[in-house]
């Protein structure tokens, strides 16, 4: 996908680039949407096994910094998908899965912190903004040859994250 839009690559491309033959490809997959579903999938599962692993409480400068170091590992994969012009519907994924992780950190922090006034799982306008800030961030990372480490981007990303998602409890 870094050489062709999705649309003019065949099935042939793709088990010529893996050296294996067509058949083998479809033993696997019926077509190359659902070898590019079933990638996305994984990828996916993977980001949510390791948010599960650090816990929905984590710092959200760790969340981001699992992340990016995740982003950054299969910055081929990624990249790929976010700069072809038929990413829609990986983006569309990408994005579900932060708002889902979003809310499960939220969830997580006030259970175990009872401080957050900001975001809560009814409030769709506001996770649908800080979910597509999360996925745009990501998008200009990569589209600029990710010109910050992810330590640093997790670090900017975890002081937005707790500005605009939690706020002091006010007082009574």
């Amino acid at each position: 996908m870094m050489d062709k839009s999705f649309d003019q690559i065949t099935i042939q491309d793709i088990s010529d680039r893996a050296d294996v033959s067509r058949r083998t490809v479809y033993l696997h997959y019926m077509d190359k949407f659902d070898l590019v579903d079933k990638l996305i999938e994984e990828h996916i599962n993977r980001l949510r096994e390791l948010c599960d692993i650090a816990g929905h409480d984590a710092e959200y400068t760790d969340m981001g910094l699992l992340w990016f170091e995740y982003l950054e590992k299969h910055h081929l994969f990624f990249s790929a998908m976010l700069a072809s012009r038929g990413n829609s519907f990986f983006r569309n994924r990408f994005l579900d899965f932060f708002l889902q992780e979003l809310k499960n950190m939220v969830k997580g922090k006030e259970i175990h912190e009872r401080s957050i006034t900001g975001l809560t799982e009814d409030d769709d306008v506001e996770t649908q903004f800080v979910g597509a800030a999360i996925v745009g961030v990501v998008e200009w990372w990569f589209k600029n040859g990710k010109p910050h480490p992810p330590s640093l981007m997790a670090q900017r990303m975890g002081t937005l994250l707790e500005r605009n998602l939690k706020a002091d409890t006010p007082k009574a």
